[in-house]
């Protein structure tokens, strides 16, 4: 099949929640791409390579979280990627469901929470030691 790209997608418009989110990640050894808009998410899914799976803010301007996820349904291309919405968001918990997503953290993020809930979805990219 195709490689697994260690990649996660961060929709957050809030340019210091994202460098943050992504100081993290990075350190926990995941690959991290950012957008700050949906349009802007839906372009770089479009464009490739596809991420292993999606942090998505609702609150988003141009083109909000509702939109991006109908927009990635009706992709045959990008419908299979998994998506964590990350929200502060009164509803959020509800919205995810009804969304179809993969999981859901609130924010303010628990840190353990969320890095838990993506290890179901995606190994970091950490060398592992061969299984012998």
């Amino acid at each position: 099949g195709e490689a697994v790209s260690h990649t996660i997608l961060i929709v957050e418009d809030d340019p210091d929640g994202l460098a943050t989110l992504r100081e993290i990640l990075e350190l926990e050894g995941y690959m991290v791409e950012g957008a700050t808009n949906g349009e802007e998410a839906l372009t770089r899914l479009r464009r490739g390579p596809k991420p292993s799976l999606i942090l998505l803010d609702l609150m988003l301007p141009v083109m909000n979280g509702w939109q991006l996820r109908q927009a990635q349904q009706e992709d045959p291309e990008l419908a299979s990627i998994p998506v964590i919405v990350v929200s502060a968001y009164k509803d959020a918990a509800a919205v995810a469901e009804s969304l179809g997503v993969a999981d859901f953290v609130n924010k303010p993020i628990q840190l353990d929470e969320l890095l838990a809930k993506m290890a179901r979805w995606v190994a970091p990219a950490v060398p592992q030691p061969p299984n012998s």
